[in-house]
């Protein structure tokens, strides 16, 4: 079964390239997918793949039925969406959508999908069950498409198995990584309005400063991660936005601050967003000014299922050998596929994409891949799918 999925994974290598630099350079936002959808229906309408579209408008469910397709489903997930980032990298697939990228790689994820997808098609009467096949919109942006496509009965099939993959540069072209259990926190967007009374830097004595609120609020909200949490509960908060529209000599009104909150625990999750709220008032009260404190639910932590990633690793162990496997440490960046974790079974697992000269981070404008990556992602998915499936 290795040989003959990488025998058609190496049939199809060129068009997965293909599909990976188009998207590449035609990159849209979260919900806006909608050039990246119709390519993608085109590939699935030319090779006589079943797919709906316009799930939550511009998502694709694509379905490759086995023998007997009711006996059992797993489905497969990539994302679509890009960043607003201005890229910088100097390549034939450059951004042409100016101030818009794919920092995050998911249009390797989607052209990947694309490439298990029509290696499944050639394999169908090899295995018992459905895929599915989802290309999913909005991962970048909350409320999630993970989270509207379930509302919508994504999983109202109840799958026997889902599974993702995500780029890694951290990781080597031809190794990928995975982790049982908790894996990726859940993760808030912070947005506080702090108001007082401006006026002259002079006459600190006649003000009430926003600017001193906003500050003591940053500073003392560190106590939530150091004093109110437990030491073996992993995690962040941090604000990566202040605006204060004043001067060396004039203090402002207004002060907002932007930031997030992640961690691992559900009930601390929540007990966290009340003392968070607790603080700032406390602290605006005090100083005479008041405090809008307001938090967006985002996704909650992703959780790997015990059974399916050891059947998953196991295949990836068979697939690219023992030594290109590795073991995933705890990360505290955010998913929407933790929406499907938490609801089904699922594995959601790290592509080595680095090229062994430098690191190319993630959300960032001179992000890239090593395309030889391409070679291994989408027979590996296959494999790993059709593991899941015992005819």
């Amino acid at each position: 079964m290795i040989d003959q999925i990488k025998k058609i994974a190496s049939k199809h290598l060129a068009e997965t390239i293909k599909s990976r630099r188009f998207l590449h350079q035609n990159p849209e936002l979260s919900f806006k997918e909608y050039n990246t959808s119709e390519y993608i229906q085109s590939i699935l309408t030319k090779n006589k793949i079943p797919f709906t579209n316009g799930h939550v408008e511009t998502g694709i469910i694509a379905t490759i039925e086995g023998e007997n397709p009711m006996d059992h489903e797993v489905l497969l997930r990539a994302d679509m969406d890009a960043l607003p980032i201005l890229e910088e990298n100097k390549v034939d697939y450059c951004s042409i959508n100016k101030g818009k990228m794919h920092a995050c790689g998911h249009d390797v994820h989607s052209a990947s999908l694309i490439g298990t997808a029509l290696i499944l098609n050639e394999l169908k009467s090899n295995f018992n069950g459905t895929i599915k096949l989802v290309f999913q919109p909005g991962e970048e942006k909350i409320p999630g498409g993970a989270k509207l496509m379930i509302k919508e009965g994504l999983l109202q099939n109840n799958p026997q198995a889902c599974i993702a993959q995500h780029v890694y540069p951290d990781l080597p072209t031809g190794k990928v990584g995975f982790r049982s259990g908790t894996y990726m926190a859940s993760a808030d967007e912070i947005y506080v309005t702090i108001k007082g009374k401006g006026g002259h830097a002079a006459l600190p004595h006649l003000l009430n400063d926003p600017i001193l609120m906003a500050s003591q609020i940053v500073t003392n909200l560190q106590q939530i991660v150091s004093r109110y949490n437990k030491p073996d509960n992993p995690s962040v908060l941090s604000f990566g936005y202040v605006k204060a529209d004043g001067e060396t000599n004039i203090i402002p009104d207004i002060v907002t601050l932007k930031g997030t909150f992640r961690t691992f625990d559900e009930t601390w999750r929540f007990k966290a967003h009340n003392k968070m709220k607790e603080i700032a008032n406390s602290i605006c009260e005090a100083a005479g000014g008041s405090c809008d404190f307001d938090i967006k639910v985002g996704y909650p932590f992703l959780v790997n299922d015990e059974n399916i990633t050891k059947l998953s690793k196991d295949a990836a162990q068979k697939f690219l050998g023992v030594e290109n496997v590795v073991d995933l440490d705890l990360r505290m960046t955010s998913e929407d596929f933790a929406f499907i974790s938490q609801k089904s079974p699922s594995c959601f697992y790290r592509l080595g994409t680095g090229d062994g000269k430098s690191i190319r981070r993630l959300h960032t404008s001179t992000f890239d891949i090593d395309e030889k990556c391409l070679s291994i992602s989408s027979g590996l998915m296959a494999y790993i799918a059709l593991k899941q499936i015992v005819k």
